[in-house]
């Protein structure tokens, strides 16, 4: 059996040209140059490929042939494959990282993580994005560890020594409990109620806020390590929690559950940081990033200051 030979790019080229132009003439203007370099060039890749392309005897435009169209396939992988590649190694050149490691809280509302990464891939599409959820300490603990180059933090009320923080806005974190739980039955609750239920809380993975209870009142705890399950047991019925408002928004339109009323427990901001190491300072793709959430935290901040 005949092994097909390797066509060149140029070859690729002038096919894909061809296919999307719909005729050799047309393909020709396109790239500038004759006709007949045009059907040169496809008789040559169809003579070292061994197959057909095109069916040039029942019409007047050339027509993918059964095998021209399996051709067509592989050979836009190959185009695609080499267009991303000198992508890259141009933002390289230009000084964009070829890739990006990046750890967001899971705090940190879906809305503006997608609208983050819509804008970062429109605006570094040649940029591989690696992206990590945590809790609290454990997004700045990974920029420490250099597991990723930059971190966008929940509040860590400590000193770490060769970490940036620039600030992020926040999120607002409110009770809520099923319709079925006792606090939320109850209505209005007396100071301290909150402490006789148990209370869902999220843990921290990392050992930076060790020793801290951000927002535990009752002696009573289910420690979850996942902000999913948390929200899963509480529409439930299982304890009560603090969770980011626009998370919970729609379950409490839906009266899935309550915002609860607890005098001594009435929630509030949960402060985020961009992160990165003083020693390894984020390039452009980077500075993107970290600029976009502090532009979305002046529209949040505006908007919950509205709200609340």
């Amino acid at each position: 059996m005949q092994n097909p030979g390797v066509p060149t790019l140029d070859q690729l080229k002038v096919f894909l040209t061809v296919v999307d132009v719909g005729s050799f003439a047309g393909a020709a203007r396109k790239l500038g140059r004759a006709t007949s370099v045009i059907s040169y060039s496809i008789a040559n890749l169809e003579a070292q490929l061994g197959v057909s392309l095109f069916d040039r005897d029942t019409t007047k435009k050339p027509q993918l042939t059964t095998e021209g169209r399996t051709v067509l396939a592989e050979a836009r992988i190959v185009s695609n494959g080499v267009n991303g590649l000198r992508a890259k190694v141009r933002a390289m050149l230009e000084g964009v990282e070829p890739e990006i490691h990046v750890a967001l809280d899971v705090m940190l509302p879906a809305s503006r993580v997608t609208d983050a990464l819509k804008a970062f891939s429109e605006a570094f599409p040649s940029v591989t994005l690696h992206l990590y959820v945590e809790a609290l300490g454990a997004v700045t603990q990974m920029v420490l560890n250099r597991g990723a180059v930059i971190g966008i933090s929940g509040p860590l009320d400590i000193e770490v020594d060769g970490l940036e923080r620039i600030g992020a806005g926040f999120v607002h974190l409110i009770p809520v409990a099923a319709p079925s739980h006792p606090l939320a039955k109850a209505g209005k609750n007396l100071p301290g109620a909150g402490r006789e239920h148990v209370q869902l809380v999220l843990t921290d993975r990392s050992t930076l806020t060790q020793g801290f209870q951000l927002g535990v009142v009752s002696a009573r705890t289910w420690r979850l390590a996942d902000l999913g399950s948390k929200h899963m047991l509480l529409k439930e019925g299982i304890g009560w929690g603090n969770m980011p408002e626009p998370m919970v928004r729609d379950d409490i339109r839906a009266g899935r559950l309550v915002h609860l009323d607890l005098p001594d427990c009435k929630g509030g901001p949960y402060r985020l940081q961009a992160v990165h190491r003083t020693d390894v300072p984020p390039g452009p793709a980077g500075r993107f990033l970290i600029s976009h959430f502090e532009k979305q935290a002046e529209d949040d901040d505006m908007t919950y200051s509205n709200r609340w």
